[in-house]
């Protein structure tokens, strides 16, 4: 390299302040014509995961599972976008589930679980009967704003996108589900406290009006919402005061 070349480089480039000595010293050092050898490093590698606890790694892989199912929907998911997502080979998620309908077959079982320890939790309590409705109800709403992709997931995707063992699994946990709470409702109607209908069609008409709500605030988060409880609130409070007499 010359002089004139040199000058041609940015100020800043590695090359442009020259050797570390006078062009004019170079034959006292070197003999033979001067080489610069320029190393190209290699792009990294995309960062994998290193191997961790299994029961963490498999929470990752089905928190990743949600957002993509979501996002993109079942059919477009696959085994190695999930596995980007979450940082690992597809091989080693595949040490967890053995495909992706596994995969959501276990995110709505352990979101109707979830749900069916809180019915049962609350309806076991010994308080008044429409206390224990209130509660289930809120407790509800506020489950799904909590979870929204598994709750868009069990309760707002298309029958297309889940086998038949993942229907038959959650309806069985989701029949109990409903059963505590239908049960509570039940005690209301025992009470001659229920204005119309009876206990079955009462308990869905709430359960019903709950999911409306829940399921616009998820899939229509930038419609200007009322605060939450508020709203929350406002819904059970008139639900209540039109089934159910004081």
């Amino acid at each position: 390299m010359c002089s004139d070349d040199r000058d041609g480089l940015a100020r800043d480039h590695p090359l442009a302040a020259g050797p570390r000595f006078p062009f004019s010293e170079v034959g006292k050092h070197f003999r033979g014509p001067l080489k610069v050898t320029i190393i190209l490093n290699k792009p990294p590698k995309s960062a994998r995961k290193a191997k961790g606890d299994g029961h963490m790694r498999r929470a990752e892989i089905l928190e990743a599972a949600e957002r993509i199912f979501v996002a993109e929907g079942y059919e477009r998911a696959t085994i190695r976008k999930i596995a980007d997502e979450v940082g690992v080979s597809s091989t080693a998620l595949y040490m967890h589930f053995t495909d992706k309908d596994q995969i959501l077959l276990e995110i709505c079982i352990q979101t109707m679980e979830q749900l069916l320890g809180i019915n049962s939790e609350i309806s076991a309590r010994p308080i008044d009967s429409v206390a224990r409705v209130r509660m289930m109800l809120e407790a509800y709403v506020r489950f799904a704003l909590d979870n929204p992709n598994a709750y868009r997931l069990v309760f707002c995707s298309s029958p297309v996108a889940a086998s038949l063992r993942k229907q038959e699994t959650t309806n069985e946990i989701g029949a109990a589900c409903f059963d505590r709470f239908v049960g509570v409702v039940r005690e209301i109607a025992a009470e001659g406290r229920l204005r119309q209908g009876d206990a079955r069609t009462a308990a869905q008409a709430l359960w019903s009006a709950c999911h409306g709500l829940v399921a616009l605030m998820i899939t229509k988060p930038d419609f200007d919402w009322a605060p939450a409880d508020v709203l929350m609130r406002v819904l059970i409070d008139s639900l209540l005061h039109g089934l159910i007499e004081d």
